[in-house]
């Protein structure tokens, strides 16, 4: 059945916005070349889309040709703006863009562990509405108070901790502080004309790499997130899958071998978390002669991790002949000992994931995974060929922790252009 004249108006719009969207300013003619439409209709397109304030002229394309054709049209990106949020036990992350993705804004803030509910609240709150407000956000009239104050179309939250399929909220764990559920609250409260989404951080880390990443050409694969804690993100044919409670990748609760008991309903010790969460890999360095080489860097195990990593591909090639490649060397097989016992833990979680789902490509994700790079992705991949006859390629991550953040913008951003990109009928 052929489409309604609307339907079929409605699917040339969003397939010229959407190339307006990834290429950038384009002429009537691009767009009728990339379309396949023909002149007239690209021709009804440009005028509806730029009567509707969703695009407009920016230029034109050439000094010689001039006239409607040589117009070159584009996204009108302030018309809304957008906010992304990074919410760790130890901190915020804010980035504030506007519709097309341009950072205008972002900004971060410490959590102290002491510090009460109420004020952490208040505190990221705020750190949100400065970054609004240096991003040019329009103010409330005067008069209207706080709860006025900004114009956020939509604010992506990326957190750790289970997404309630049902609702989308994030559900209460004794694992996660309570200022992480107060948040979202507090930010519509503060933001009532915004719409405000929360999701998982490996999922949000999931979706980046996918688009941007590691996953760019993968229809399936999974994420295992490393940070701070441990966790796990399943894409299937090109779908986030959430599960039925929305724990689908919860793998620091896994049980494993090489851990003291086995982990409970509200606490991961004795799972998967035990083996590769960051206090354990500092533990395991430490075992292993290593330090954390930058105090500053978040999580620590990253640091390490990352020293090692370069430490074993600068010195591989070592011959000892005097004190100094000595030292040098030592130093070398410590890293390169590290890593072998980082990668015979990880790849214990590896196998499982593999051994159910068989996804064909694993992304060592998070802070962790970017800094082992392809030291540490190697030796996994060597570990998981000899425990399953799955063939699975291991990559190291490309986007690191800041994938949550990204991954909560690319929401945020789909999510307002599905409303604004939707022109009314005619």
């Amino acid at each position: 059945m052929p489409a309604s004249p609307s339907t079929a108006r409605a699917i040339n719009d969003r397939l010229a916005l959407r190339l307006l969207q990834e290429e950038g300013p384009l002429t009537a003619g691009q767009l009728k070349q990339l379309t396949g439409l023909s002149r007239p209709t690209v021709a009804d397109l440009v005028d509806r889309l730029t009567a509707s304030g969703l695009i407009t002229v920016v230029g034109e394309a050439g000094e010689q040709r001039r006239g409607p054709n040589a117009r070159l049209y584009g996204i009108v990106a302030d018309r809304s703006h957008l906010a992304a949020l990074d919410v760790r036990t130890e901190g915020v992350s804010v980035v504030v863009t506007d519709l097309v993705g341009r950072v205008l804004a972002e900004a971060s803030v410490p959590i102290v562990g002491e510090t009460g509910t109420g004020p952490v609240v208040e505190q990221a709150v705020a750190l949100v509405e400065r970054a609004a407000k240096e991003a040019g956000v329009a103010g409330a009239p005067p008069g209207e108070g706080a709860r006025a104050w900004g114009r956020l179309h939509t604010v992506g939250i990326g957190a750790p901790g289970l997404i309630d399929p049902a609702t989308g909220e994030l559900r209460d764990s004794s694992g996660l502080p309570e200022w992480h559920r107060r948040l979202v609250a507090a930010l519509q409260d503060r933001f009532p004309e915004a719409r405000v989404s929360v999701d998982n951080e490996a999922n949000l880390a999931a979706l980046a790499e996918q688009r941007e990443g590691a996953a760019r050409d993968r229809d399936t694969f999974v994420l295992l997130w490393l940070s701070h804690g441990t966790g796990a993100a399943v894409v299937l044919d090109g779908a986030l899958r959430r599960g039925a409670s929305g724990g689908t990748g919860e793998i620091g609760f896994l049980p494993v071998p090489g851990t003291a008991g086995l982990p409970s309903a509200t606490d991961c010790d004795g799972g998967f978390h035990s083996l590769a969460g960051s206090a354990a890999i500092v533990q395991l360095a430490g075992e292993h002669g290593l330090t954390t080489a930058d105090a500053a860097e978040q999580p620590a195990a990253a640091g390490v991790v990352r020293e090692a990593a370069r430490t074993a591909a600068s010195t591989s090639t070592t011959t000892v002949t005097t004190s100094a490649t000595t030292t040098t060397t030592a130093r070398g097989e410590d890293a390169r000992r590290f890593l072998d016992a980082l990668a015979d833990r990880l790849a214990v979680g590896v196998a499982s994931v593999v051994a159910i789902l068989d996804p064909g490509c694993v992304v060592l994700g998070g802070e962790v995974g970017q800094a082992g790079g392809e030291e540490l992705a190697r030796r996994v991949a060597e570990r998981v060929r000899r425990m399953t006859p799955l063939g699975t390629e291991v990559r190291p991550s490309t986007l690191g922790g800041g994938a949550v953040l990204r991954g909560a913008l690319l929401t945020a951003r789909d999510r307002a252009q599905e409303e604004l990109f939707a022109p009314p009928e005619r």
